[in-house]
C-alpha cells in the first residue's frame, strides 16, 4: 500500500478501492460520528452517495471491532481500514508477539490533511440533569481535565490528550502529527439519527 495513493475519506469511494476497504458496522458510534461529520460538510444527498460508494468498495461485510479491521489488513483481506489510532498503538505495545507482528504490517495515514482535517472521535463525559451529586460530579470532571489525569489517558489507553502540553506515548508519537477536523462533536452528535438512516439506506449494516 503506497500512502501517496491516499488522500481523503471522500476518495475511498473511487473505483480503484473496490474490494479493498475495511470498516466496522455502522451500528458503532465511531462510524455514526464519522457519517454525522460528513453530513455537516456535505449535506444529506452527497453524504448518502458517499456512504453508498464506500459500501460498494467494502472488502467484506463489516464484522468485528477496530482491531479486527487492522488484523484483516495485515492478513491481506483488504488494503485500507478506517479505525481509531489507539487500536494500532495497543497492538504495537502488546506483549503478544503475534499482535506486535500485526502492527508491524500496517501503517497509519491521516485523511483530509489538505482541507478540513482528520475526523476525531472523543472520549467524553457529562453530568446528567437528575444527578443527586452534581457538585461532586463536576469536581470529578474537572479532575479528568487536569494534566495529571490526561497523562494517565495518554499513557494507558494511547489516546490523544485533550490538553496541550501533555506528553503522548512514544507509539502514538510515531504516527506523526496531523491536522484535525475542528468540528465540534456536538454537531455530529445532533446529526446522529440522520447518520444512522443514511447508513441503513446505503446498505452499511
Amino acid at each position: 500500500m503506497n500512502p501517496a495513493q491516499l488522500s481523503t475519506y471522500e476518495a475511498l469511494t473511487e473505483p480503484r478501492w473496490k474490494g479493498k476497504v475495511l470498516v466496522r458496522s455502522s451500528t458503532n458510534i465511531y462510524n455514526q460520528s464519522l457519517v454525522g461529520a460528513m453530513l455537516a460538510v456535505h449535506g444529506e444527498q452527497k453524504t448518502e452517495a458517499w456512504a453508498r460508494g464506500l459500501v460498494a468498495n467494502f472488502a467484506r461485510p463489516p464484522e468485528g471491532n477496530d482491531t479486527a479491521q487492522i488484523k484483516a489488513v495485515a492478513d491481506g483481506v483488504g488494503d485500507i481500514a478506517i479505525v481509531n489510532t489507539y487500536y494500532v498503538a495497543r497492538l504495537m505495545k502488546s506483549k503478544d508477539p503475534a499482535e506486535q507482528a500485526v502492527a508491524a504490517k500496517v501503517g497509519v495515514f491521516f485523511p483530509n490533511q489538505r482541507d478540513r482535517g482528520t475526523h476525531v472521535n472523543i472520549s467524553g463525559a457529562g453530568v446528567v440533569k437528575t444527578s443527586r451529586n452534581k457538585a461532586a460530579a463536576i469536581k470529578f470532571l474537572e479532575h479528568l481535565a487536569t494534566k495529571e489525569s490526561q497523562q494517565i489517558f495518554a499513557r494507558s489507553n494511547y489516546e490523544y490528550p485533550v490538553m496541550s502540553g501533555v506528553a503522548i506515548d512514544p507509539a502514538v508519537a510515531s504516527f506523526g502529527t496531523f491536522k484535525s477536523d475542528p468540528l465540534n462533536p456536538d454537531v455530529f452528535g445532533k446529526n446522529n439519527a440522520e447518520a444512522l438512516k443514511i447508513s441503513d439506506r446505503a446498505g452499511w449494516k
